[in-house]
């Protein structure tokens, strides 16, 4: 199917997975992961032919209206959808015999700095790092703890008690919510909202800085990263421009992907960092001795603002809602941009 027209499904340049099919009455949208598919649409009629066919290719096994997806629990009402992976956390924390447990109020102690050589070392890193791969696909609906999962990824060639001890944070954490989830209101509008951030220096081991970003359509977040740069930043200026570089990069893939499916924005992006240093740096096209040493991909930034494709804004450091992708947060304040989300616990704690 891939490369061709078949049944009039083009498929999309931006993710090899998605197929689409415009006509001038309808729009169909063919989500393909292996043997798994998700059919979406305008037209019942058309989705209806488009599953008869299939099943004269292939004989498919149609289960009806979404409820699941690659492990994925998709909760409908008439206010919105709630994409969740309540059974995959629940799974997972009896699994780790927790289910008894006390929950925490946050994912990852704001106190604690996790480091290579923090602790004494597991004598069995299998189950580390079996854990750290089932909590890496619960960040799929789950950006509250992508920071953590991300930090604990770090050391899967060596693992201590106390990075064990940190898993074991996170699985008391999600005990308290295992039925959170990302909502995606059905009046929401199809404007794109950026949040970027980073931590300088984040990193104990290498020096290396924390990149965070959000991005939201309408009110619903659609994409979330949190993860260490590649290069050390010689300044908290120079970090927040490596972030903001990163932000815009998937800003302007998210952009192909929603043209893709016949979503268009003609104003520019609206993008948010607390770093008036690195604002500056993006407005300013000399080339000056605090920026000579960044690498020429660093300069995307100016060169989309320019294009108009992002538009820069300034936003206090207590309410950037990135924050929770680059540090440890304390109670207060990682309830509070929770809070801003999007994310709803459709079930109590069990």
């Amino acid at each position: 199917m891939a490369g061709s027209a078949w049944l009039g499904f083009q498929q999309s340049t931006a993710d090899h997975t998605l197929f689409v099919k415009k006509t001038s009455s309808s729009f169909t949208a063919l989500l393909l992961y292996v043997d798994d598919v998700l059919l979406t649409g305008n037209d019942i009629t058309e989705i209806v032919s488009v599953k008869q066919s299939f099943h004269a290719q292939f004989r498919i096994k149609d289960i009806g209206e979404a409820k699941c997806f690659l492990g994925l629990e998709i909760v409908r009402s008439t206010t919105g959808i709630v994409l969740n992976q309540r059974k995959y956390t629940l799974e997972l924390i009896s699994d780790s015999g927790l289910l008894g447990c006390k929950p925490a109020s946050t994912p990852m102690d704001h106190s604690h700095k996790l480091g290579v050589s923090t602790g004494k070392p597991l004598d069995d890193i299998g189950s580390y790092r079996r854990l750290i791969g089932r909590l890496l696909y619960l960040t799929t609906t789950r950006p509250d703890i992508a920071f953590v999962v991300n930090q604990l990824s770090q050391f899967l060639s060596s693992p201590t008690d106390l990075h064990e001890a940190a898993t074991h944070r996170v699985l008391r954490y999600l005990k308290g919510t295992p039925g959170c989830g990302l909502f995606y209101p059905a009046t929401s509008s199809t404007t794109l909202t950026a949040f970027s951030d980073s931590d300088w220096a984040g990193c104990v081991d290498t020096r290396k800085s924390i990149t965070g970003y959000c991005v939201f359509l309408g009110s619903a977040l659609i994409s979330w990263k949190s993860k260490k740069q590649t290069t050390t930043s010689r300044s908290s200026c120079e970090a927040e421009y490596r972030a903001m570089a990163a932000t815009v990069c998937e800003i302007q893939w998210l952009n192909y992907l929603l043209r893709d499916l016949e979503v268009f924005h003609s104003t520019p992006v609206s993008m948010y960092c607390d770093n008036q240093s690195a604002m500056h740096i993006a407005h300013n096209p000399s080339y000056h001795e605090r920026t000579k040493h960044i690498e020429l991909d660093c300069h995307i930034v100016r060169e989309k603002l320019q294009q108009g494709l992002i538009h820069l804004l300034p936003v206090s450091s207590s309410l950037q809602i990135a924050d929770i992708l680059t540090k440890p947060l304390t109670p207060a304040p990682f309830h509070s941009i929770y809070s801003k989300l999007g994310m709803h616990n459709i079930h109590s704690p069990v």
